[in-house]
This record gives structure tokens, sequence and C-alpha cells, in this order.
């Protein structure tokens, strides 16, 4: 009699186990099944996509040596692609920035060469891919793209030396499609400081400042990921314009000096702006961050002992990994991050920039561009609303490109361009 009831009992906990289960999974299909249906109407944008530099870096510059409409995962690459068209439809993208990145180890004139090398990239991508791809300058023309069921394909440059201290070069490169620029990368610029370099200049120097103007004026985004705190503040000091963070996640909980500190969230809603959050483990999580730094540090070691020898270097730096494993980070802790940076900056200035292509390892849950709706079905599942939801999605980097768009207009009727100075630049070719 007790082993029947007993029996009796572990059956009725299985049957209750089994129906939580699908529960949970119908209740999970619901939150994206609303997603998807937000976004039907509205788009999808991602701040910030490394792809061009991985068709520059590993198939030179080729389309034709790379077909984006069959899974990219099938190539045999050393880290896999996050991109290609199946998985963009999947994830219901409906604009991204492409970034065009310029390592800070190339300046000059090759940094502009290659800059307009990822740019015509950019543009043959929608070339090759029409019924997919259709490049957008303006959020008039995302919304037009998006109702047409195709994905806006637009151009953000990432690290301000691509512009070689020329104003001239910033406006020729915005009239060729860029329409934000990240003001500095890992280094700092001669004009602005960056978040992971040893200060020099105490944010922006005067030109970094005319920078910021120039901006404005002529209608590209001011992108503040990758600068450092004080140049964060100098820019939100002196723009008329709402900035982004094109890729940044917070502080809060990733002391990563890649991220955004408190005090400049807190200023996000007076400027206007947007913090597109960032699925870098290392941005997402303090642990990761933590093992990256002493994963870095045994790199190092190995390479001291080894100076002579790469390979073993990337042999031993396996094994060690295989003991000392990532913690890594989840699509929960992404959406920490906005959590965060709803109750600092407020609904109204949060975005979504990926960084997908530009990093090796992905939150679990967010593997690559087919998971977008997983991760706002998450959001929902805590209690966001739907136009919550859309916001984050994509009309609050809609509301901050229109107000650029209306200020430049505004500026161009206040001042003609700045011109560079003539002597300092015959006195730097002497």
């Amino acid at each position: 009699m007790h082993a029947t009831f007993l029996r009796s009992v572990a059956v009725l906990l299985l049957v209750s186990t089994c129906c939580f289960a699908e529960d949970q999974e119908n209740q999970d299909e619901k939150l994206l099944r609303e997603v998807r249906e937000i976004l039907k109407k509205v788009p999808l944008i991602d701040g910030h996509n490394d792809m061009p530099w991985v068709i520059r870096d590993k198939f030179q510059g080729h389309l034709d040596k790379i077909d984006l409409r069959t899974d990219t995962r099938r190539l045999a690459l050393e880290t896999p692609m996050h991109t290609d068209i199946p998985r963009l439809r999947e994830g219901g993208i409906g604009a991204q920035f492409w970034s065009v990145y310029i390592p800070v180890e190339v300046t000059g004139t090759a940094a502009i060469r290659a800059v307009l090398e990822q740019i015509d990239i950019v543009y043959t991508l929608s070339a090759t891919y029409p019924d997919v791809f259709e490049m957008a300058y303006t959020a008039q023309d995302i919304e037009r793209i998006h109702d047409a069921h195709k994905i806006a394909s637009l151009i953000g440059i990432e690290g301000g030396h691509a512009i070689d201290d020329s104003l001239v070069v910033l406006r020729t490169l915005y009239r060729a499609g860029a329409r934000y620029m990240t003001l500095t990368h890992w280094k700092n610029t001669d004009w602005a400081d960056a978040a992971t370099s040893k200060p020099e200049h105490g944010g922006l120097t005067e030109f970094g400042k005319q920078v910021i103007q120039e901006m404005n004026w002529i209608g590209m985004l001011v992108d503040l990921s990758h600068v450092s705190p004080d140049t964060m503040n100098d820019a939100l000091d002196i723009t008329r314009s709402p900035v982004i963070f094109s890729h940044s996640s917070v502080q809060q909980f990733s002391g990563h000096p890649r991220n955004v500190p408190d005090d400049i969230l807190k200023r996000l809603p007076q400027n206007g702006g947007v913090v597109m959050i960032n699925f870098a483990t290392v941005f997402v999580s303090e642990e990761a961050r933590q093992y990256g730094a002493v994963k870095a540090g045994e790199e190092r070691r190995l390479k001291t002992l080894y100076p002579e020898d790469p390979e073993r270097v990337k042999r031993e730096l396996k094994v060690w990994q295989e003991t000392h494993p990532d913690p890594g980070a989840t699509l929960e802790q992404v959406a920490d991050h906005m959590d965060a940076a709803r109750k600092t900056a407020g609904i109204d200035h949060i975005g979504i920039g990926s960084d997908f292509d530009g990093i090796t390892y992905t939150p679990k849950g967010l593997e690559d561009v087919s998971r977008y709706p997983a991760l706002l079905a998450e959001l929902l599942k805590r209690g966001y609303s739907k136009e919550d939801i859309a916001k984050i999605a994509g009309l609050n980097l809609l509301r901050v490109l229109k107000q650029c768009e209306k200020t430049a207009a505004q500026m161009q009727k206040e001042r003609p361009p700045l011109q560079f100075d003539l002597e300092k630049l015959k006195t730097s070719e002497d």
C-alpha cells in the first residue's frame, strides 16, 4: 500500500512537472509571437555589426567569395560568422548599421582608404542582394525600406582616426553614406581620449570640439562608444544633437572601461541620446571580464616564455583554457543591463548594439543575429510593455536620427561649413 502511494505521488509530480514545462514553453512561444508582431510594425535597428571588416579581412573584400543566402557557419573560419541572410530574417532585423572599422594601427591615408573600401562593401552588399538590402541615409528611408520588407543598410565609422584630422574628410565620408562616427577606438586620437588609453587631452581638444560641431552641422550621429568619461562629458556639453553609444553596456554589471558610467547615463534624458546595449561577454559579465584579464595575462606569460614559437603559445593557451573554462555570459544578463539603463536613464534612451562579427564570445542565448526576438521576449517576461519593446527595438533610435537631421537643417541655415586651417596643413606637410 505504502509503495503504491509513493508511485502515485511520483506519477503526479512527473505529470505536474511536464505540464509546467509545457505551460512555460507555450508562454515563451506566445511572447515570441508578440515580439514578431511588434517587429512587423517597428524596424528592429542594430547599432553595430562588423561584417564589412570580416569580408575585407577574411575574403579580401570579395562578396562573390561568400554566399550570404546560406548559413555562414558552414564556412571554415576560426571564428564562425554571426551574420547571414537566413538568420537576419529569423531575427527580424529591420535596419543595420554596418560598422566600417579601422584598426588603430592604421592611420593617415591608409585609414581613409580602409574606410572607403568597407563603405564600398556595404554598397556592394545592397547591389548583390537587392531583394534583401537597401541603402538608407535618413530615418524616413529606414521606415520606407522596412515597410517594403527589406533590411535598411546604414554605415557607421568606428574610429575617429579615420578622418585623418580633417573636417573635409569628415564631410566627404558623410556624403559617402556614413551616418555616425565613433570618436575613438581603443587608443586616443589626436583630438579625443579613448576609454582604454592613458588620458592625453582631458577629453576633447579644441579641434575635437570642432569635430562635434561639424558632425552636428552635417547630420552625423556622435557615437560615444569607446571614449573616456571626460570625452563623453565634453561631447554632451557641446553637442546640439542627441548622441548614441552604438555598442556599449553599463558599468553597474561589468566594470569594463568600455561601458557607460551611471553619471553619464543620468545625462542622457536631457540630451535625448540612446545607449545601445552591447552583447560582448566581457562587457556584460564582471566575471567574464575578470576571466578575460587573467587569460590575457597567461597569454603574455606564454609569449614571454616562447617568443619564437607562436604555435606553442597557441597550443598551451588552449590547454590552459581547458582547465580554466570561460564563465561567459547569458541573455538574461544582457537584459539586466537594459533594466539598469532603464532605471537610470529611462525607457526612451535604450537600444540594441550587438557588436556581432566584431566579438568572439557571445552570451548564451544570443549566439547570432537570429536571437534578437529572444532578448525582447525576455524583456516582455520582465514586465516591459509592448510600447517599451517598440522603443528599444527601433523607435528610440529613429527619434534620435530625426532630431539629428532637424538640427543639421537648422545649423546649415546659420553658418557655412567650418574651414580647415591652410597654414596648419602647410606646416604639417613641410
